[in-house]
């Protein structure tokens, strides 16, 4: 019988062949580095731009919709730089600048894209800040905190009616100009308007004083553990993380026209920003903006998108793979474009549970004869993302890969842990307006300190990558001493209780056994309980079916893994989605452990009572 892995196509015509080395230090640390140089870098996001304009003015650069019913509006390579350069006179115009840079709370499209390219093209920072802070939020608190810290001079939204409210919210902390991308908003300069500003000398000149040291953009961290920090991201950030992914990718070069990416991932995300985005812009390939994302109601709309434009790369976080290998199983047309023409899956944002890459697997051999290519990186927003890079086919999920040329990496003991630093061009010199914060995230070496932990596949042999082994300081103790380790299990968890869960929060902390906080799938819990699609939610979660189902489920993990530390006696399903405002998920749909056990003290008290009703014990 042919393994699934003998299926796959060769990494060899995809990625570079890893080459790394493990300098094992006196003092415990290792320092993992790759023997590949980092070769130079374009000096600036513009310069891709420029070249791409000039030798394929014609190719399509990036595409959107209205909607599924709609045609797509494209924008050649050559039509966006004559855009960006008009827009790039106005923008001088205003006198905006690093102290009063280019502010855009709407979701990804083509205006946003325009506007924050024409912005760096002559060396201004854009800041995309996430729309739920402005349309989803009730108490406005932290979108106030990012205004008040950036001091804006213009702030961009599609339409003005939609953010009325956070607008008014804002507006007493700045004296920023307003731009929309609605025709007929009265209230706001009309950006249609300032994409036809004719072209002045001072946008060349500015754009030829554009430096690998000027700020590109500033990215907020989630501010899960308080106000988010403005991450300083330069361009010499932007370009080596994409020189070094070029490298490594070595399919990328001269790829173009075998570039089409199809993505949701939002633009005040390091991810879909400067890891997917910059990937379409530095290789002159194409990218069509999806309207929808992994989210009730939303995923048809992706959907519809990807029978209408196939990608040559599928990128996605763990629950959009959840959804999507549900709509496949389902749509055998689909089913066989999507093996038939992806090249291979990346997925990051978090951990994929087992489980899921199993199914696709198993989909993808069932459908095609192979099994399509997964593969992830890890970073973060400070890494611009990219840190490592899993270039090659693991064995399973949750290998992150390994450092990317001109990256180095310092794993460093931390209990029965190697906590892991990373250091080189991709990394931020740090927060702006927080000298105090940029001073406690370096070691004494200039590594930052990214606060995760890793452990590798194979100790002998570091070529063959890390796993990531949980968040330093989301890990803890059993009153046993047993350590937990939190991102492990989170994924076991999940893997054990689908597909009725979206999420898991672990607690337990300082007491004798494990329990879960769960975020139920409730569209699925409704199918398993044969339940209507109007039903409540406290009716779904309360339903003996489901809750059987999740006994059942802990019984299962409990049998995988038996210690005490690797499963949990007790799961509470949660009623209340994720807050947005509280900070316990992100745009990505990840969910912050520390936010929710802060927030939902009481959730974890009642699992903690012996006499309560509301939580569900381990079967079996």
């Amino acid at each position: 019988m042919t393994s699934a892995a003998g299926l796959r196509d060769h990494p060899e015509t995809l990625f570079a062949v890893p080459k790394i080395v493990a300098d094992r230090r006196a003092d415990g640390s290792i320092i993992l580095k790759s023997t590949a140089r980092l070769r130079e870098s374009a000096r600036c996001v513009g310069d891709w731009l420029e070249q791409w304009a000039r030798q394929t003015p014609d190719r399509i650069f990036l595409g959107e919709r209205a909607n599924v019913e709609a045609p797509w509006t494209t924008v050649t390579y050559r039509d966006a730089l004559r855009q960006v350069r008009s827009i790039a006179a106005w923008i001088l115009a205003q006198g905006l600048s690093a102290e009063h840079p280019l502010v855009i709370l709407s979701d990804n499209n083509v205006d946003h894209a325009l506007f924050a390219l024409a912005a760096q093209h002559v060396g201004v920072p854009s800041a995309a800040i996430s729309p739920a802070y402005s349309l989803m939020s009730k108490d406005f608190d932290k979108l106030r905190s990012m205004v008040q810290l950036l001091d804006p001079g213009v702030i961009y939204v599609s339409g003005t009616k939609p953010f009325t409210t956070a607008l008014a919210a804002v507006a007493p902390l700045h004296s920023a100009k307003i731009v929309s991308g609605t025709a007929g908003d009265t209230d706001a300069i009309s950006f249609r308007a300032i994409a036809a500003t004719p072209e002045t000398p001072a946008v060349e000149k500015a754009f030829a004083g554009v430096t690998p040291d000027t700020i590109a953009k500033f990215l907020f961290t989630s501010g899960s553990t308080g106000t988010p920090k403005a991450v300083i991201n330069t361009q010499r950030m932007l370009t080596s993380s994409q020189q070094a992914k070029a490298q490594i990718w070595t399919f990328l070069e001269g790829a173009r026209d075998d570039l089409v990416i199809l993505d949701w991932l939002p633009w005040s995300h390091t991810f879909g920003a400067n890891h997917n985005f910059n990937l379409v812009l530095r290789n002159g390939g194409t990218l069509y903006i999806d309207g929808g994302k992994p989210a009730p109601g939303l995923f048809a709309t992706s959907l519809a998108n990807l029978r209408s434009v196939m990608p040559t790369v599928y990128f996605n976080v763990p629950r959009g793979f959840d959804m999507l290998i549900a709509a496949l199983r389902g749509d055998d047309e689909l089913r066989c474009k999507f093996f038939g023409e992806v090249k291979f899956a990346f997925y990051a944002g978090a951990a994929l549970p087992q489980n899921l890459w199993d199914a696709l697997e198993q989909l993808s051999v069932q459908t095609s004869g192979r099994a399509l290519p997964m593969v992830s990186a890890w970073g973060s927003t400070e890494t611009s993302p990219l840190a490592t890079d899993c270039h090659f086919q693991a064995e399973r999920s949750g290998n992150i890969g390994v450092p990317i040329p001109g990256t180095e990496l310092k794993l460093v003991p931390s209990g029965d842990k190697l906590e892991v630093r990373v250091r080189g061009p991709n990394v931020t010199p740090g927060y702006w307006k927080a000298p105090e914060l940029t001073a406690q995230a370096f070691d004494a070496d200039g590594f930052y300190l990214i606060g995760d932990a890793v452990r590798f596949a194979d100790p002998a042999r570091p070529e063959r990558g890390l796993f990531f082994d949980g968040r330093v300081a989301e890990d803890f103790k059993l009153n046993s001493g047993t350590w937990v380790s939190v991102g492990t299990l989170r994924v076991a968890g999940i893997a054990a209780l689908a597909p009725l869960v979206q999420d898991i929060v672990v607690t337990g902390h300082g007491g004798n056994e494990i329990r879960f906080l769960v975020f139920p799938n409730i569209a699925a819990c409704r199918a398993q309980a044969s339940l209507p699609d109007d039903a409540e939610v406290k009716d779904v979660i309360g339903h003996a079916k489901i809750r059987a189902a999740i006994a059942h489920g802990l019984a299962r993990l409990k049998a995988q893994g038996g210690h005490s530390s690797g499963h949990a006696t007790r799961a509470l399903l949660l009623a209340d989605p994720a807050s947005v405002d509280g900070g316990e998920i992100t745009d990505k749909g990840y969910i912050n452990q520390r936010a929710v056990l802060t927030r939902r003290a009481g959730a974890v008290a009642a699992l903690d009572d012996d006499a309560s009703a509301e939580w569900i014990s381990c079967g079996g």
